[in-house]
């Protein structure tokens, strides 16, 4: 079991638990899936849905047209958000357009896009601790811009300036490294001491969750695969969190095919796991290819449990309901 030596020679695998889909990316591709079912193709989503590309391919295969702006959607479609949330110029441009809009924010990030309306309500300076240029940090910072200042990181901290040092609070954005982000939250109390952090932790369940369970395979691993997208952020994290405690080397791969085989050189023991918006089948794919090498033994790390689930955006919902009740009553 984990935490014992491996017999000598033998090949293993340790597989983390929880790994891929978070509660917040399975509810917002089967909100996509939904109304392709409802509406009929094509549902136009504004962004990727979620940060993987096999799931993009997946759904456009299905029907849904992912575009950059707005403006690209056709005046009277259906437009879907993405699970990273958007702006409230956004909402206003859909409105213009006449869209019907299927909002498929996660939860936990509407919750922080709450809490910076509230903040900026009540007058606070808000330093929303995120990485530039990120859809979740656009959106956010779209609900307050008057009142929040982006902190790209702890080297970030000394070009921060406030209005008053005594009404200022943290946010932050929702997949980063929890270790980083408190790095960042320490250097900004030691420069404002009454730094007021938010009501309930930002960092979201799954990516604490998948980073603790990356430092537990990294006590053993001599390599740590990552299954991820590039521009997937916690994927990005859990890379640098692998490292960080200790395992030699760790890679990103989207999927088996992008496994380097020069990487299982001298290596007895792999740990494998997959970003929030990675689904199962990418790594049994994975799990296969290494098996084919023999990697055969493979070993669940389990280091929390997970029960969160979301329900389907309202729109869907209120829709889907109706649809139900008109079967009923043929």
């Amino acid at each position: 079991m984990v935490g014992m030596t491996a017999t000598p020679g033998t090949r293993r695998v340790l597989l983390a638990a929880p790994r891929g889909y978070c509660a917040g990316v399975d509810r917002a591709v089967i909100a996509v899936e939904k109304a392709l079912e409802q509406y009929g193709a094509p549902i136009y989503v504004r962004h990727e849905i979620v940060h993987n590309k096999y799931v993009v391919q997946t759904l456009e295969k299905k029907g849904a047209i992912f575009v950059d702006q707005t403006v690209e959607v056709p005046e009277g479609s259906i437009v879907m958000f993405s699970a990273h949330g958007v702006a409230p110029t956004v909402h206003a441009e859909a409105a213009e357009r006449k869209l019907a809009t299927i909002d498929a924010t996660c939860p936990l990030v509407t919750k922080v896009h709450k809490e910076a309306v509230r903040f900026a309500k009540e007058d606070y300076d808000i330093l929303l601790i995120g990485h530039e240029g990120h859809e979740e940090v656009i959106g956010t910072s779209g609900e307050a811009p008057d009142h929040i200042t982006l902190v790209d990181g702890p080297d970030d901290v000394a070009n921060v300036e406030v209005r008053d040092p005594d009404k200022v609070v943290w946010l932050s954005q929702t997949t980063l490294s929890v270790d980083e982000t408190m790095e960042t939250v320490d250097a900004l109390k030691g420069k404002y001491p009454n730094l007021l952090s938010p009501p309930s932790d930002d960092i979201c369940y799954a990516t604490q969750n998948r980073q603790i369970a990356v430092k537990k395979l990294a006590e053993d691993a001599e390599l740590v695969i990552v299954v991820g997208s590039k521009n997937s952020s916690n994927s990005i994290r859990m890379v640098e969190v692998a490292l960080e405690a200790g395992t030699p080397a760790s890679h990103l791969v989207d999927n088996a095919e992008e496994i380097d085989e020069a990487w299982l050189e001298g290596v007895t023991t792999v740990g494998l796991t997959s970003g929030a918006s990675v689904p199962d089948v990418l790594v049994d794919g994975v799990i296969e290819w290494l098996a084919e090498r023999g990697y055969g033994d493979v070993e669940t790390v389990k280091t929390a449990e997970e029960s969160i689930t979301f329900s389907l955006p309202k729109e869907l919902r209120r829709d889907l309901r109706a649809e139900a009740a008109e079967l009923s009553q043929r």
